[in-house]
């Protein structure tokens, strides 16, 4: 008997890690097949299915004419020499771009390397440091966005779920029903927030500077420099916390007002239990897989309004650097800035699959299936 029961245990053990091992390669590959689709139309639309190309021929050929007519060096030349001497470049700029090669080769080579996050060399683009290397424009920027969006989203995210939690026991309050009355105010986007608060802030009472991520000169000292950003972030935060927060407080109100009518709710406060122990126990902790699932989708998605609040605010951050790129044209910038995010939200789905079994002992992984 002592000695069976260890056996059961370990066999037990060995059999919930087989269907560990299946579940998650399974996740895995159906991931990256989705990465995979995402990232190569991404391709496709930013190279406008091989247009762009010729957009790039007709740029390329304009500047080298613009380069050789404007060089003293080639002033002697002749008319048919100068002609040579500029298809030479041509061909040359052509050659090291690949245009010379089919669109939809190149595009089976651009997704190999973006999957393996070999993001190559920007074509126009180049980082604060001079360096030319996808990657390093991209890292350049992207604690920047994570920053101030992070913590934008951060905030939103605690004070309404604290808030929605004090909302569901005054229901029908004057306070309640303002929250109802201003979360239609979320339907217009953060910049929109932001180019009021500039107004206010910066113009009429220029208490807050209008964009920016640090004063110019940066300040040499570690907590004056701290300062600087956190004035810096004032604005942008503080449009992005109007644009989100009365529609996520009213949103988990009504969700922990559905909650907490349920039964086992009744059920402790008829034992006389406390509203903050009820609350903590039987409300909060049962909602926990939801919550934590809206949180991180939350800033997954944080990106997607950072162009155009970037660029009111200056912001230089990963939105800017992306409409940048669109501006010029920089195809790999483009698909490695759609790529990093595509990663992303791919490892935060997956990383969703194992919290909802930790958190919600109702969710069991059963013979490699959910």
């Amino acid at each position: 008997m002592a000695t069976a029961a260890p056996a059961s245990r370990t066999a037990s053990l060995l059999r919930d890690l087989r269907y560990l091992g299946v579940f998650t390669a399974k996740r895995v590959i159906a991931l990256l097949l989705t990465v995979l689709v995402g990232v190569y139309l991404t391709i496709l639309i930013a190279n406008m299915g091989g247009q762009v190309d010729e957009l790039r021929m007709a740029q390329i050929q304009g500047e080298v004419a613009e380069q050789v007519r404007g060089d003293p060096a080639f002033q002697d030349l002749d008319s048919e020499e100068r002609e040579e001497l500029m298809q030479r470049q041509i061909d040359l700029e052509v050659e090291r771009l690949r245009l010379d090669e089919p669109f939809i080769l190149r595009s089976f080579d651009y997704l190999r390397a973006a999957m393996t996050l070999d993001l190559g060399r920007a074509e126009q683009m180049h980082s604060d440091a001079g360096s030319r290397q996808v990657y390093n424009i991209i890292v350049e920027r992207l604690p920047a966005t994570l920053l101030l969006f992070g913590t934008a989203n951060l905030l939103v995210f605690f004070v309404s779920v604290f808030a929605a939690l004090s909302l569901s026991r005054r229901y029908g309050s004057r306070l309640d029903q303002s929250v109802i009355g201003l979360a239609p105010t979320s339907a217009a986007p953060a910049w929109f927030y932001g180019i009021f608060l500039i107004l206010l802030f910066a113009f009429i009472f220029p208490l807050l500077p209008t964009g920016g991520m640090v004063a110019v000169p940066p300040p040499e000292d570690p907590w004056a420099y701290a300062a600087s950003v956190i004035r810096h972030m004032a604005l942008p935060v503080a449009a992005m916390f109007i644009a989100q927060i009365f529609i996520s407080i009213y949103s988990w109100r009504t969700f922990f007002l559905i909650h907490s009518s349920e039964d086992y709710v009744e059920m402790a406060r008829a034992k006389g239990l406390p509203d903050a122990l009820v609350e903590q126990r039987y409300i909060l902790r049962p909602t926990l897989s939801p919550i934590i699932t809206s949180f991180l989708l939350m800033l997954i998605g944080l990106w997607s309004g950072a162009i155009i609040l970037e660029q009111v605010f200056n912001w230089p951050g990963l939105g800017t650097l992306l409409f940048e790129a669109i501006g010029h044209r920089d195809t790999p910038v483009i698909i490695g800035s759609v790529v990093v995010f595509a990663y992303l939200l791919a490892v935060t789905v997956f990383l969703l699959d194992f919290l909802y079994a930790i958190l919600d002992p109702r969710v069991r992984i059963d013979g490699g299936q959910r």
